[in-house]
Formats: C-alpha cells, sequence, structure tokens
C-alpha cells in the first residue's frame, strides 16, 4: 500500500440560513440525478418550478430552529469527528460535504498535495448503501480525480451497516438510554426514507427487491446495494445485542418529498399509532445518520416531538447520533490505518 490519506464524507448543508444560502444549497441537493432520478430537463422543471419558488424559505426557518452559534450542527459535528479522529490515527484525513462546503474536490485537492500520497481511502459517512449518498459521494470523488488529473489511488470503504465495531460503537452511544434503569415505552428506529424505485434501480439482479413480501429474508446478490435490506439487518444486530424485545421496538421511514411511492411505515403514521396504543415515553433512535442534522434535530425532536404528543404521548426523546462519540471516533481511526486497499 502506498501513502494513504482519508476523505470522510457527509452530506453537506447550506453555508448559513439564509433564504438565498438554503437555496443555492437546496438547487445543487435537488440537482444531483441520483437524488431526484429523472432527465435532467424534468428535474429542472420540477426544482425550478415546484421547489425553489417556496421551500428555500420554509427550510430557512427549519434550519434557523437548530442553528448553533458555531454554525451548522452536521458541519460543526463532523468538524469534531475529524479532529477526534485525527487523534487516534497518523495519517492524514480530511472531512468534506457532498454539498455545501467543504466541498469534496477541495478537500481531495488538500489531500492530494500531502507528501507521498498515493491512496485516497474514501469514507462515506452513511452505515447503508443508496445512489443518493454512497454513489453519488463516489461519483463525484472520481470525477474530481479525473479532472484535476491527480495521479491517486481511490479505495472506497463498503457500507458498514452490521460491522461489528459499528454496531458496538452504536450500542456504547446510546447506552445511557437503552438500559433497564432508564424509563421508556418503545424504542422507534426512525430511518431515512428512500422512493422505492431507488432500490429496484440499485438491484444488480433486476427482478429481487420489493418482488416478494420476504425479499430482504431471502439470500440475494441484491442485497449488497440495497438500502432497506441493510437498514432492517443494522436493526436485527442492534436489537440482539441491545436486548430488545420484538415487542419494545418499531421501523419506520422519515423524511419523504414527492409524490412517489416511499418506503413503508413512514415514521409520521408510525409515531401516531404509537402513541394511540398507549406508548407514553418514547426514544427514537436515527441510524441512517451519524450525524445530527436537520433531519434529527428539527424533523424528530421537534416536529416529531409535537406529532407524538398530539396523538396522545407524553415525551419522545431523541437519542444523540453517533456523532464524535469517542468509541465511533476509534473505530474510525482504525478503518483509516488498517483497512485493506482495493485491487
Amino acid at each position: 500500500m502506498g501513502n494513504r490519506a482519508v476523505l470522510l464524507t457527509n452530506l453537506g448543508s447550506p453555508d448559513s440560513t439564509s433564504v438565498a444560502d438554503v437555496r443555492k444549497y437546496l438547487d445543487q441537493f435537488l440537482m444531483d440525478p441520483y437524488v431526484i432520478q429523472l432527465p435532467w430537463l424534468l428535474r429542472r422543471l420540477i426544482v425550478g418550478l415546484f421547489v425553489l419558488p417556496t421551500r428555500p424559505k420554509a427550510s430557512a426557518h427549519a434550519y434557523r430552529s437548530i442553528w448553533w452559534e458555531e454554525g451548522s450542527p452536521l458541519v460543526v459535528l463532523s468538524q469534531r469527528l475529524l479532529a477526534a479522529v485525527r487523534k487516534k490515527t497518523g495519517v492524514p484525513v480530511a472531512v468534506a460535504m457532498r454539498y455545501g462546503n467543504p466541498s469534496i474536490e477541495s478537500q481531495l485537492l488538500h489531500l492530494a498535495q500531502q507528501d507521498g500520497v498515493e491512496e485516497i481511502l474514501l469514507i462515506p459517512l452513511y452505515p447503508h448503501y443508496a445512489d443518493s449518498t454512497v454513489k453519488t459521494t463516489v461519483e463525484e470523488a472520481k470525477r474530481v480525480i479525473a479532472r484535476h488529473g491527480l495521479q491517486l489511488k481511490l479505495t472506497v470503504i463498503k457500507p458498514f451497516y452490521e460491522e461489528p465495531d459499528y454496531i458496538d460503537a452504536l450500542l456504547a452511544s446510546t447506552a445511557p438510554w437503552i438500559n433497564a434503569d432508564h424509563d421508556f415505552d418503545h424504542v422507534l428506529f426512525s430511518y431515512h426514507g428512500l422512493p422505492e424505485i431507488h432500490l429496484t434501480k440499485a438491484d444488480p439482479t433486476g427482478g429481487h427487491c420489493l418482488k416478494s413480501a420476504d425479499c430482504c429474508q431471502v439470500a440475494s446478490p441484491a442485497h449488497a446495494t440495497c438500502y432497506r435490506f441493510q437498514v432492517l439487518r443494522t436493526t436485527q444486530r442492534y436489537v440482539a445485542k441491545a436486548g430488545l424485545r420484538p415487542e419494545q421496538y418499531s421501523i419506520a421511514f422519515q423524511s419523504r418529498l414527492g409524490r412517489a411511492k416511499w418506503l413503508e411505515p413512514s415514521t409520521v403514521n408510525t409515531l401516531e399509532k404509537l402513541a394511540q396504543n398507549g406508548v407514553k415515553k418514547l426514544l427514537v433512535m436515527c441510524p441512517a445518520f451519524v450525524t445530527d442534522c436537520l433531519e434529527t434535530l428539527e424533523e424528530i425532536a421537534l416536529q416529531g416531538a409535537e406529532t407524538f404528543k398530539q396523538a396522545g404521548g407524553e415525551s419522545l426523546t431523541l437519542i444523540p447520533c453517533l456523532n464524535d462519540h469517542e468509541q465511533w471516533a476509534a473505530v474510525l481511526a482504525r478503518w483509516c490505518d488498517d483497512y485493506p486497499s482495493s485491487d
């Protein structure tokens, strides 16, 4: 293996809570063909005519409700994680955002200037595979390397949804809430949603994902790129080690956008049903995110809590994401040092 540098990547955030910055961010995000999987012209029309005229103002309001004095929580927490990882590894490490700043391009160019660097280990900070997270990140890294003629070998870490080190870090970070001494009635695993068509398009077999009710229980090469299979497996691995019984937890999917058919059940509907069925004290985990962000801090902790209480629940507690937890930083540092190079 040549001298290695590591690039951690996350989704990104607007530069500020101004409507102009939010509009710029949403335009970059939604015009990505891996996010809205439609031809460019149709995508441009939808984003330009139906999203950007109104959504930036509403989103700016949402961002303001969770914005920190230091800036975007997602970016600030990602930088804290970077600092924690750097303390535990000797290789150069940087963090970049797929959308917004710091960009993948700027950070790859920065790492390429380090003396002797011949390989980039790309770690998309998403436990589960999706074209709209992992693939778009990898393709952007490849584009930058090609555009600038960088003599770098690119190694991409595989989705780590059931890696024992990841599951153990998740257990450690959530332990203060998921234990016998903590008073709760139920745990909801709320994963980011995806349109169903994203799963079927990513299915290399062309005939497995969502073709039967038990498709995630039937072994298939499709599972390597199946988001639904992978989030179910994360949940299975976690609850087995945490000792949660089947009646103690549920799984749902949040953050819907547009009219396409998305994975079910929805988080909003699940919150209402749990409250109506007598759950009073609810814990919510969001394992699709390793970093707290708008979707956890605002969508779950604020909007979700209001939905739950209006339906009859008493309290909704958001369990923080891994963020810069020491055990998670140690896991990433080990991967920085030991993850095998690609052939």
